[in-house]
């Protein structure tokens, strides 16, 4: 699959045991979400559902995470399948050396 590029997000921080989310948008239309998982739970696999993209990650990435959101651009959304053998991820665009924040 195509990178799909991020134009915004929402941070779904809820109460009581659900996960932490972040919601992603491409222009006006929702894409995907990253769920952060607590340390002791298993990570589910990343998967596609009604066209739209899940990914789980740790709860320690969290931060990062939102400081690639908060600082980067453009920023993508890659999903190549569920399974252990496909990389899905966020990614920044390509970036020169030495160009600082």
């Amino acid at each position: 699959m195509a990178n799909t590029k991020i134009t915004s997000y929402v941070i779904f921080y809820s109460a009581n045991t659900f996960s932490p989310r972040i919601w992603l948008k491409s222009e006006d239309k929702f894409v995907g979400q990253l769920t952060f998982m607590r340390h002791d739970d298993a990570l589910p696999e990343d998967k596609l559902v009604n066209g739209q993209i899940n990914l789980f990650y740790r709860l320690a990435d969290f931060q990062n995470v939102m400081d690639m959101l908060r600082n980067e651009q453009p920023i993508y959304l890659s999903f190549n399948g569920s399974g252990g053998g496909n990389e899905n991820a966020i990614l920044t665009g390509s970036e020169m050396v030495g160009e600082g924040e």
